[in-house]
């Protein structure tokens, strides 16, 4: 299978407007009006359809690039195979090619062959919904599943709307089928055709006879869908995932709008975030801050053990490399930071009063912040073994 892009001729680091431009023109070459019954040019046309379908989508161009088509198998139009149908592929890309699903009706204005093909039904809505994630789900990845609400395909009449297509329907007599009315004006400037979609029909040419008993000639009906989700590592919350055709159902054939997938970052009883870094805030006694000892932490893996070093300061901060979240876009990993706090007991016996007491006066025990800058380094050493 050939690399997505050396099918558009653009480098990696291509942007989306560079990536759009070279699909169009690799449609207009290719694209089944300029070339009928051409199947070399058709294929080449599917070829470039599907390339523009991960690279033209942020997360699944970075699966692309991190995994290569084994990441996006499934993602593209056709399951990964390529698009089979080329209405498949005017469908998914309608801003490319116009309402009419060709590249010509943007270039003349929709009047090749006397008007526009009339559309096949009206598409569905597209939805939004908030996904929440732990920390550790986002920081390896996850698959979900999920039940969406929505509008799904009438299995009664499989989203025709009725249950005999060749009969059921009759041509518009408002528009005669063409889907749209036209309406001339003339002015000062010249004469002026405004085209509109047929107000009978609302576009489509035809309307209904005999609409399916169990849907009302709509095609679709209420329901709910369980939708599998692939989450990457390292996204952020406010993150998009975009899931093209998994949003409402069109009516009468109409191709379903896409389902947009918000990221949303659950609050984390043991660590706050800070960009790619997670913070855990540690409280050690006094005699341990003062002797030095290890203790258990969380990470996002597990937990492990790390090492106190004697004499460590209230709000010294040790960092445990690479504990962090992963880049999404590219290989580089945050850090867990460990901020340390010395806790100070508000209650104390009588005997430890007196002990207080005795080494309130004593030399080590009184301040003195110079010496902490020549013990930076000292402090900074982390030792953590996972247990």
């Amino acid at each position: 299978m050939r690399d997505y892009y050396d099918i558009l001729g653009v480098d990696r680091g291509a942007d989306a407007d560079q990536i759009k431009k070279a699909y169009r023109k690799l449609a207009l070459k290719y694209h089944p009006d300029r070339n009928p019954d051409d199947k070399e040019a058709e294929e080449k046309f599917k070829e470039a359809a599907e390339a523009y379908e991960v690279l033209s989508d942020p997360s699944k161009r970075q699966r692309y690039n991190q995994f290569g088509h084994a990441g996006v198998r499934g993602a593209a139009g056709g399951g990964g195979q390529g698009f089979q149908d080329i209405n498949d592929i005017f469908s998914a890309f309608s801003d490319i090619f116009g309402s009419g699903g060709s590249i010509f009706d943007e270039m003349f204005g929709g009047a090749r062959g006397g008007g526009r093909t009339r559309r096949q039904g009206r598409p569905g809505n597209d939805l939004r919904i908030k996904l929440p994630l732990s920390l550790e789900e986002i920081a390896e990845g996850t698959e979900k599943k999920i039940k969406v609400r929505k509008f799904i395909e009438c299995e009664t009449c499989t989203g025709k709307g009725v249950e005999n297509e060749a009969t059921d329907f009759e041509t518009c007599g408002t528009c005669q089928g063409a889907g749209e009315v036209r309406q001339v004006s003339r002015s000062v400037f010249g004469q002026f055709v405004n085209v509109a979609p047929c107000p009978t029909c609302r576009g489509e040419g035809r309307i209904i006879k005999n609409p399916c008993s169990e849907c009302g000639g709509e095609g679709r009906m209420k329901g709910e869908e369980t939708i599998n989700i692939t989450v990457p590592a390292g996204v952020l919350e406010g993150h998009y995932l975009t899931l093209r055709g998994a949003g409402n159902a069109g009516q009468r054939g109409g191709a379903p709008g896409d389902l947009r997938v918000e990221i949303e970052e659950k609050k984390h009883e043991d660590f706050t975030r800070d960009g790619l870094d997670i913070y855990h805030e540690l409280h050690i006694s006094i005699p341990e801050a003062t002797l030095g000892t290890e203790v258990d932490v969380p990470t996002l893996k597990g937990r492990a053990r790390l090492q106190i070093d004697p004499g460590i300061q209230s709000g010294k901060i040790l960092r445990m490399r690479e504990r962090g979240i992963p880049d999404i876009e590219s290989s580089r990993r945050g850090d867990q930071m460990v901020r340390v706090h010395v806790w100070i007991p508000t209650r104390l016996t009588d005997e430890e009063r007196s002990t207080m007491e005795n080494l309130k006066d004593a030399e080590n025990f009184q301040p003195d912040p110079s010496s902490l800058a020549d013990r930076k380094g000292f402090f900074s050493r982390v030792k953590d073994v996972f247990s």
